[in-house]
């Protein structure tokens, strides 16, 4: 292969490579999409970015190390008379390729640090939700809203019922049956979600009851982990109401598969009323179930007239 057939074939290489990435980057999440998802938090943009940059700087640097290679490998071989040079080192080659690299790092070390250090800064936050995970289900507490405290307002969050149905051996349903409207929902929808408001920076506290858990929805941008004993923080801000789904990511046990997360993203308004509807649901007074003297009582009280009555007669 000629020089010239070199460059055309890596020419071709990286119009393919844009054609397939091109479209993928700026897609919706679907089946094939290899880069990660832009999200819909504001912090989200952040490793999304991040991401894109250093897969540009992983790209440049595997087209010049293995075209290097390959050109040295086709147009420079011994059948064609190549004469390998004599040199034990360049200096000025040695500092070119030690300190570029150097630079590289650096910079991606700042990108990634700033990044971190603002997903990890929960000052300011609106409203703290604890999640803790179980085998294999979430529970939510909210914690506080607006500066108020949020009493008795929490639920358990599990697999919904016609999935976890669907999913039992010999069931004979139809996974692709399992929807939500046109959304195909198997394995990824619950019976309670997690109901928040948009345009509201949440911090959420989360932990664990049993064993290692991971809390990861894509469109914040972030999972963590959910250790037992140990509380971890982030925040997120939805920027538009929606529905927003994701996994437990850390393996914990036979059923890791079946505890999805789902994320409710409701206007202020709106979502002030579901919570208002849920406090007034734990503060609703529960019916003291009857006792078995209470009910023998008032047969009590009918039969002492009776026999009051026969004393007289």
């Amino acid at each position: 292969m000629t020089s010239g057939g070199i460059r055309r074939s890596f020419t071709a290489a990286a119009a393919l490579a844009l054609a397939s990435f091109g479209d993928v980057v700026r897609a919706a999440p679907g089946p094939w999409q290899l880069n990660m998802q832009r999200g819909d938090s504001t912090w989200s943009q952040v490793p999304y970015h991040l991401n894109n940059i250093s897969l540009g700087v992983c790209t440049v640097i595997g087209i010049l190390v293995f075209g290097a290679m390959f050109i040295a490998m086709f147009r420079f071989r011994k059948s064609r008379g190549a004469v390998a040079e004599k040199w034990s080192h360049n200096t000025m080659v040695e500092v070119v390729w030690t300190t570029i690299p150097v630079i590289i790092l650096v910079v991606l070390a700042y990108l990634a640090t700033g990044g971190l250090t603002l997903w990890a800064d929960t000052t300011g936050s609106q409203m703290t939700v604890k999640v803790t995970g179980y085998q294999w289900k979430w529970r939510y507490d909210y914690v506080e809203y607006l500066g108020k405290p949020i009493d008795k307002v929490g639920f358990m969050s599990k697999l919904d019922t016609q999935s976890d149905q669907t999913r039992q051996l010999g069931s004979g349903m139809d996974p692709f049956a399992v929807k939500v409207g046109d959304e195909s929902t198997y394995l990824l929808n619950v019976d309670k979600p997690l109901v928040v408001p948009v345009d509201t920076k949440i911090r959420f506290v989360i932990t664990s009851g049993d064993v290692i858990h991971s809390w990861w929805v894509p469109a914040t941008g972030w999972k963590l982990d959910a250790i037992p004993g140990i509380i971890n923080a982030a925040w997120a801000n939805f920027q538009k109401p929606g529905t927003y789904r994701g996994q437990c990511a850390e393996l914990c046990g036979q059923d890791h598969g079946f505890m999805p997360i789902v994320v409710v993203v409701k206007s202020k308004a709106d979502f002030a009323a579901w919570l208002a509807a849920q406090q007034a649901k734990s503060a609703a007074p529960v019916a003291a179930p009857a006792t078995a003297s209470s009910a023998a009582a008032p047969q009590t009280s009918q039969v002492a007239p009776a026999a009051g009555a026969a004393r007289q007669g």
